[in-house]
């Protein structure tokens, strides 16, 4: 079986930790855990040829206060950059991850999670922003954590672009 490590990147709040638990265990919780230092779970995926071992590091947020540490991307095959469509500094956080990522680990899979689209109606973050990325070649999902809408399909389509990497 392939093994491939995936880090969840973003501002603290996001729902990186509720992705992870969504994806994993097919669970949301109300409470807000912060995660301190790293967090790791593991879920395999069904691929047309096989399968594929996630090992799915859930990182701390980045704030003012507390910024990523690159020796934890160390290793990563891919990650998944995560913002809080309610909150747009999420998005500025979710790009300056993306280059530390970048220069850390060269240009590998990665891609933007909008995540709360549950609660769409009070977004920040509008569709001509999220355009302009597609445009620009990011690939772009929205997700709910708590609904588990597109959770599993972010996950496993970075999987499938991880493994292609590879080859």
């Amino acid at each position: 079986m392939i093994q491939k490590k995936i880090c969840l990147l973003g501002a603290f709040g996001v729902g990186k930790t509720s992705l992870v638990s969504q994806f994993v265990h097919s669970m949301f919780s109300e409470k807000y855990l912060t995660t301190i230092g790293v967090k790791i779970e593991k879920k395999s995926v069904d691929m047309h040829d096989g399968h594929v071992e996630l090992v799915i590091w859930d990182i701390y947020g980045q704030d003012d206060f507390q910024k990523l540490r690159v020796s934890y991307l160390r290793g990563a095959s891919g990650y998944l950059l995560v913002a809080d469509g309610t909150r747009r500094a999420t998005l500025d956080t979710a790009f300056e991850v993306q280059k530390l990522a970048e220069m850390t680990l060269g240009s590998v899979p990665f891609m933007l999670v909008l995540n709360k689209v549950d609660l769409q109606s009070q977004w920040e973050i509008d569709k001509v922003e999220i355009d302009a990325l597609t445009r620009a070649g990011w690939e772009v999902v929205l997700t709910s954590a708590k609904t588990g809408d597109r959770v599993e399909a972010a996950f496993s389509h970075l999987a499938h672009r991880m493994v292609e990497a590879a080859t």
